[in-house]
């Protein structure tokens, strides 16, 4: 009887250890599976990576635009400036003649 015994006790422990396996690979399964979900989820979650370049757009839409308005200012100075000289580069002139031909005293 002591044969029968263990082996009774053998077949529980190994039927027991069965289902224990059994579990353990369905607890696995399900992990993995739900692993491959966040994962899926992650590689396909855009947001992060659109709010990224969005930003990105926008701060290079800003700075071409404060660009073009530092252009269009600096054209407009060298206007005037060319404008101012030559008005100054005529009165100069002007003088000059004035002195020579004793018009326009120093």
């Amino acid at each position: 009887m002591a044969t029968e015994e263990m082996t009774s006790s053998v077949e529980t422990i190994e039927i027991e250890a069965e289902k224990m396996l059994e579990e353990a690979r369905g607890r696995a399964s399900e992990i993995l599976r739900k692993a491959n979900e966040e994962a899926s989820k992650t590689l396909s979650a855009k947001m992060p990576l659109d709010k990224v370049k969005t930003e990105c757009e926008q701060i290079i839409n800003k700075a071409t635009k404060e660009a073009n308005q530092e252009i269009e200012e600096s054209k407009r100075k060298a206007a005037e400036i060319g404008t101012t000289t030559n008005k100054k580069v005529e009165e100069i002139a002007q003088r000059i003649v004035g002195v020579i031909t004793g018009a326009e005293s120093r």
